[in-house]
């Protein structure tokens, strides 16, 4: 990305002040690894407690906490589930403001598989319709885009795609 001032000034203070970016802001909800990766799972379709723990590691205790920090946020909704002769649980999708986060998702594992996996992808990211590849990037204001519930994430070394990311409400 190029500064405004030109390539050789060096900027002593950021354009926007803390309070005013949306990285920044999205930084406070979105604040730490275990977040992403309970995003990760919401992406690929993972909605109950106990398969997000089991996917992910996570302590209870900080799945409890990040979970109601993301429903607070409205990113993941929470919806009862009951299986014959068990207690009512807890499953969690994504809002459609939590789908949009896919992107985010998706552009961290573009990046690590570029630059930490040596360009070794365990997903292929498509076109639900059409089948071909995509890859997060930018595009112009005024260009069509793709939404999320358009995507389609197939494991390399699986013939069936996964759950595509969708929003639940």
């Amino acid at each position: 990305m190029s500064n405004p001032d030109g390539a050789d000034s060096i900027r002593r203070t950021a354009p926007v002040p803390l309070d005013q970016c949306g990285a920044a802001l999205a930084s406070e909800i979105l604040s730490d690894r275990w977040t992403l990766l309970i995003l990760r799972e919401a992406l690929y379709g993972v909605k109950r407690y106990d398969d997000i723990r089991a996917d992910t590691g996570i302590p209870r205790s900080v799945l409890t906490d990040r979970l109601k920090r993301l429903v607070g946020a409205g990113i993941l909704l929470r919806e009862p589930y009951r299986e014959a002769g068990a207690r009512t649980r807890h499953a969690y999708g994504l809002t459609p403001k939590g789908a949009e986060l896919g992107l985010t998702i998706l552009a961290l594992m573009q990046w690590g598989d570029r630059h930490i996996k040596g360009g070794k992808s365990a997903l292929r990211v498509q076109h639900r319709t059409t089948g071909r590849p995509l890859k997060v990037a930018l595009v112009e204001a005024n260009t069509d885009s793709l939404e999320i519930d358009a995507v389609t994430l197939v494991p390399t070394d699986a013939p069936r795609a996964l759950e595509a990311p969708h929003r639940d409400h």
